[in-house]
């Protein structure tokens, strides 16, 4: 809860005001004890206020303008109220960005090891992405039409239809046939040229002049057409200054536009190095078109058609000759490509198909990967209303409408599938089901571009394969997400309890300790008398978990007097008003002034000792309830039945590695008997990432204790008594 003390404002107002206020933090973090300030004036920071902030243990000032400020178990809550303050709801104020960090942040632009193929799938994407919305809207209108054809109120497909209907089909062809003007001018600008001089140039080969050249019976002079006798196509050229140009229908071209595109843009700016400044609004323009129209009429236009039926007419013979393997290679491929924005060559390729066979046959094996993202949203919105999780509940909800309705797959893939990593390989199991399904019956093929939703099924033939493995996609993969959640048992263990918290604060109770440590489908257990706990069964597989460990983390065998010595522990941890505390890991303890932690060296977070450990396997040094399981790692926290709390620190400022090194062996809100393997540590990571590797073991609430004495100066292994707690 908040706290309002002396200087007025809440516990959060009152920290942020002592460290300078919002405009002086960088950024802010903080570990399992502390709030972590990055400053951008470690001056301004009021020591001696801060000290004075109810709940602020102490203040411990760092070299580069950082700030640690010691909180102890109430750090997350603190945390979190100082993000939610206005002030900070950017996080933080950037520092100003040098003239190196503006040249890092160029170089870093190009993220794979080739920056020109970043840069050309950046190009792509981003000359198809601004126009979802106008793709969407005229997929949506061909759906409506497919169904009215479908129950018999008009022939979609007729060659006599009425003048109603032609109308209808100019409001979805406006988007497909003037398309490539919408791709130049998108990525003319992509490329930091004038757009409208790029849709120009494209334009002037889609205009009523230019496409009645194709007409033989026009009777324009210059004109030869031939037809393939094999094929049935009609090709024409047309002498223009005395030179042959192959015409092309280029409505719904998207090869070219990209084509032209590129090669305008070396145009252009070679054209404004050549000319004042002032006089770039005239002549650029003018002889950009001058240029650029003849080279794509004469030469781009042709290479960009050829290109786009050859890489078209190569995907049809995969789908004529492996129909299995291309239906399942399709929605196999889309899930990585989509996150990257690499999947619009594909998308243009379906353009072309529809241009120039007459119908597409990628865009059915693609909703197989559709509805398998689709489904797996649904098993993440079915879990969350199940374990009444508000804001995933709402994020599904949003992603799924956007899903089944739109097609639209970014706001699952962003707003959830790619935050869990347990969704994936689910997903990509519903993919390939659905695309098996789809090669199995024999492909599935549509003659129009639509975004793949419930409201398009209509435009796919055969209609009833496609159904099939669409919903055969879409509840395998619900089914396995669902059954197997989403989240890690201990990424589920903490969002109940931060569920349970935050429920309980609403309704002004007081939330039950017991938490629900059980994989999401399995059979509930209560950790009862008779009863395993998870901790509980991960004791008795110990020897088990020694076998896995790595050679940096795995300690020797244990020896008999070490079980001896575990047991001895586990049976005298509570004698009357004494409890014994032990080591939690194998080494030389020390005491805490030798720890090189002003904040533990200080007793900021209770007395207790320092091991320079021996091994990497770390466990409880007394029984009792896990409070805190550091995500990272390096942190535990836990209390006993009658009130002692310990804190088991692993190395200094090892939240610095985020969990790399660190295998948790246990969750929050369990139980934890002396002995019980907590977490297996690699020390040669620890060393590696320049970190001391002492292990920190304090009574946090020392203060209320008659007296906490701890043994130092002593090699011990893990169980070993070190510090005994008189009540």
């Amino acid at each position: 809860m908040n706290t309002t003390g002396a200087g007025g404002g809440t516990q959060a107002e009152r920290i942020l005001r002592g460290v300078g206020g919002a405009a002086n933090v960088e950024s802010l973090t903080h570990c399992a004890t502390r709030l972590r300030f990055q400053l951008h004036d470690g001056s301004k920071a009021d020591a001696a206020a801060l000290d004075g902030v109810d709940g602020v243990m102490a203040t411990v000032p760092q070299s580069g303008d950082r700030l640690q400020i010691v909180i102890g178990g109430a750090v997350a809550r603190v945390y979190t109220e100082i993000m939610n303050l206005p002030t900070m709801s950017g996080g933080g104020t950037p520092a100003p960005k040098s003239d190196a960090d503006v040249k890092a942040e160029a170089r870093a632009k190009g993220r794979g090891r080739y920056a020109y193929v970043d840069n050309f799938f950046e190009y792509l994407s981003d000359s198809f992405r601004p126009l979802m919305g106008v793709l969407l809207g005229s997929s949506l209108i061909i759906a409506i039409a497919s169904v009215l054809d479908a129950l018999g109120f008009v022939d979609f497909r007729a060659a006599d239809k009425s003048s109603t209907w032609v109308f209808v089909d100019a409001m979805w062809r406006s988007v497909l046939y003037f398309l490539p003007i919408m791709v130049a001018y998108n990525a003319a600008k992509k490329l930091k040229i004038d757009p409208w001089v790029g849709a120009a140039v494209m334009a002037a080969v889609m205009t009523p002049n230019f496409t009645g050249m194709l007409n033989p019976e026009s009777g324009i002079p210059g004109i030869t057409c031939t037809t393939n006798a094999t094929l049935g196509t009609q090709s024409c050229v047309a002498h223009v200054f005395g030179l042959p140009m192959q015409l092309n229908d280029y409505g719904g071209q998207v090869f070219v536009p990209l084509m032209m595109v590129a090669v305008l843009a070396l145009v252009y700016k070679g054209l404004q190095r050549i000319f004042p400044e002032t006089v770039h609004l005239v002549f650029v323009p003018f002889f950009s078109m001058l240029i650029m129209i003849p080279v794509t009429a004469f030469l781009i236009g042709p290479m960009g058609v050829w290109a786009g039926n050859g890489l078209g007419e190569g995907l049809s013979w995969l789908n004529g000759n492996a129909p299995i393997v291309f239906a399942i290679l399709i929605p196999l491929l889309y899930p990585f490509l989509v996150p990257l924005g690499l999947h619009w060559p594909l998308n243009a390729l379906m353009l072309v198909n529809i241009n120039t066979l007459g119908y597409d046959f990628i865009q059915g094996p693609m909703g197989a990967w559709n509805f398998a993202c689709f489904g797996a949203t649904a098993g993440v919105l079915l879990l969350s209303l199940r374990h009444r999780e508000a804001e995933m509940r709402q994020t599904a909800t949003g992603a799924l409408a956007a899903g089944l309705l739109g097609g639209i797959s970014e706001p699952s893939l962003y707003g959830i599938h790619l935050r869990f990593k347990r969704i994936y390989p689910r997903m990509l199991v519903g993919c390939l089901v659905g695309g098996v399904i789809v090669g199995v019956m024999g492909g599935v093929d549509t003659k129009a571009f639509a975004f793949t939703s419930l409201l398009t099924i209509p435009v796919f033939s055969p209609m009833t394969t496609y159904v099939i493995a669409i919903t055969a996609a879409f509840f395998v993969s619900m089914a396995l997400v669902y059954f197997s959640d989403f989240r890690t048992p201990e990424d589920r263990a903490r969002a109940n309890a931060e569920r349970d918290a935050v429920e309980a604060a609403e309704h002004g109770t007081t939330v039950t300790e017991e938490r629900e440590l059980v994989t999401v489908g399995a059979p509930a257990q209560a950790a009862g008398a008779g009863e395993e706990t998870p901790v509980q069964a991960q004791t008795q597989t110990q020897a088990q978990d020694q076998a896995q460990t790595p050679a940096t983390a795995q300690a020797p065998a244990q020896t008999p007097a070490t079980v001896a010595a575990t047991t001895a522990a586990a049976k005298t941890a509570t004698d009357g008003k004494t409890t014994e505390l032990a080591a939690p890991v194998a080494g030389h303890v020390v005491s805490l002034d030798d720890v090189k932690d002003p904040v533990f060296a200080s007793r900021a977070l209770g007395e207790g000792v320092g091991i320079e450990p021996a091994d990497g396997r770390v466990v409880a040094p007394v029984a009792g309830e896990l409070m805190v399981v550091a995500e990272t790692g390096h942190a535990f926290g836990i209390r006993t039945a009658d009130g002692v709390e310990v804190l088991i620190h692993i190395g200094i400022d090892t939240v610095r590695m985020n969990g790399e090194g660190f295998d948790v062996r246990v969750e929050a809100g369990g139980k934890v008997a002396a002995g019980d393997l907590l977490a297996l540590v690699d020390l040669d990571a620890v060393r590696a990432a320049d970190h001391p590797t002492v292990t920190l073991m304090t009574v946090t609430n020392t203060a209320e204790l008659a007296s906490v004495e701890p043994r130092t100066g002593q090699d011990v292994t893990a169980g070993t008594p070190v510090v005994t707690v008189r009540r």
